[in-house]
């Protein structure tokens, strides 16, 4: 047989694996060529006829055109290979071009936003803040803070009362304002400079802000249950309502980020401070131009409140205020509806991201 021969044989058998469109198909093509009974087996059966140098040149020519077609069946074999598995990735894939589900960032929330900027405001007044705790006993509630045994504040109409007692009887209540917290601020004050004090040397001034939620049974536009309560005490040898005024007109103007407001101190009573006055606010531009909105009650510190505080009436005087942070939230940002703060509609709160 001729080189011709064995290539057009090489040609046929390329042919026949391109042809070949599943593996099946291209075993069955291999089989003519170089299986039992393939034309290439069967030029090499012959091979034994023949004489020892015929033999010899025959046999790598028929062995070369074997190792061809072998090539070509292993190349024909990669490439369905290949290609099911690309059909297999096809029909599996998953699409990554599509936008993926993020999940929306998280952003405080507007009261919480009001109690940070009040903190900033006082902390650079030389203010410090204090926390305590939101279930308190019925003497830093009330008693400390001179209100008398029948108070309407007492009753179960007003407070949350909790349904446990103390080793001496002691009544809890969930706090209805944060004020017991500048009577315990001022122990731990009196206490921390006790050393101070005995060695003859001055107390510093008792300088401090109480922020937190507060309890109330109140519901409706303006009110809620659980509300926030910002409480605020100054108490030193030599502490004015002059400084009142000016400490809460310079947080006023500050916190609404205007000068463009005005100042009301209105005449009230409280029990834990004598005298004492409302604060009004008047915006002179914007939607509430015009109207007088009260922001805070106030006054000069009780002498029988600093008394409780563990300190010399006739030698420490001093003011407190008490504002709602939730009311300040309302007004900076416009809101009418107290309740709208505590619904948890992210749609509402994501405004204030």
């Amino acid at each position: 047989m001729s080189t011709d021969t064995l290539d057009s044989i090489v040609d046929s058998a390329r042919r026949a694996f391109a042809g070949a469109r599943t593996p099946a198909d291209l075993e069955n093509a291999k089989a003519q060529f170089i299986g039992k009974s393939g034309r290439i087996t069967e030029l090499m059966k012959g091979l034994g006829a023949l004489g020892v140098d015929e033999k010899k040149t025959r046999g790598a020519a028929i062995n070369a055109a074997k190792q061809a077609i072998e090539a070509a069946l292993a190349g024909r074999r990669q490439a369905l290979a290949d290609a099911e598995l690309d059909a297999q990735l096809k029909a599996e894939a998953l699409d990554v071009t599509l936008p993926g589900r993020l999940r929306d960032p998280g952003g405080l929330h507007p009261v919480s936003l009001t109690m940070e900027r009040i903190e900033r405001i006082f902390a650079s007044m030389g203010f410090d803040v204090a926390d305590g705790p939101e279930i308190e006993t019925d003497w830093h509630s009330f008693t400390s803070l001179n209100n008398p045994p029948n108070h309407p504040a007492r009753s179960m109409q007003d407070t949350f009362y909790v349904d446990i007692k103390g080793e001496d009887g002691i009544a809890y209540n969930l706090r209805p304002h944060t004020s017991p917290m500048q009577v315990r601020y001022a122990h731990a004050h009196i206490k921390k400079h006790a050393k101070t004090v005995q060695a003859g040397g001055t107390m510093p001034e008792i300088r401090v802000i109480a922020p937190g939620r507060t309890y109330r049974v109140d519901s409706d536009a303006t009110h809620s249950p659980m509300f926030h309560q910002c409480e605020g005490l100054w108490l030193g040898e030599n502490v004015s309502f002059k400084d009142l005024k000016v400490v809460f007109t310079d947080f006023c103007r500050t916190f609404f980020e205007s000068d463009d407001l005005a100042l009301r101190f209105r005449p009230s009573f409280f029990p834990f401070t004598e005298p004492s006055a409302e604060i009004d606010i008047q915006f002179q531009s914007g939607p509430l131009a015009g109207s007088w909105l009260e922001v805070c009650g106030s006054g000069q510190v009780h002498p029988a409140v600093v008394r409780n505080m563990g300190l010399d009436p006739e030698k420490y005087i001093g003011f407190a205020f008490g504002m709602g942070p939730d009311r300040l939230t309302m007004l900076r940002y416009g809101v009418n509806d107290l309740r709208l703060f505590f619904d948890g509609d992210v749609r509402f709160l994501r405004q204030f991201r």
